[in-house]
């Protein structure tokens, strides 16, 4: 892959981390420990928290293995082996790494 294609990936990459980092930042909160305290709230609204709180904190996991992706894709650039399957050894076709810069395996693979 030439440099400047890497270059452009990489600053993807970056700016990719920047907002998830951002979104992390701004939905703590959500997955904060839920108040079961049945004198201010009914039991419907507790469950509707409990809920919410479950959602957020999967949001959460999700964002942080999103996060830990774009970290690995930035060290195979570094390491110069950006942009080949792990799994069969081909190279990413530039529409699946435009469409996800973290992209690790081809379309055939993920779907082995």
């Amino acid at each position: 892959m030439e440099k400047n294609q890497l270059d452009i990936y990489r600053k993807a990459l970056i700016t990719l981390r920047e907002e998830l980092g951002q979104l992390i930042t701004d939905s703590r909160d959500a997955a904060a420990t839920v108040t079961l305290d049945q004198s201010m709230v009914g039991r419907l609204s507790r469950m509707d928290a409990m809920q919410a709180q479950q959602m957020a904190q999967e949001t959460a996991r999700r964002r942080q293995l999103q996060l830990q992706k774009i970290d690995n894709a930035l060290r195979h650039i570094d390491a110069g082996d950006y942009g080949h399957c792990f799994k069969c050894g081909d190279e990413l076709t530039a529409a699946r790494l435009n469409f996800d810069p973290a992209s690790t395996r081809c379309v055939g693979c993920m779907d082995n």
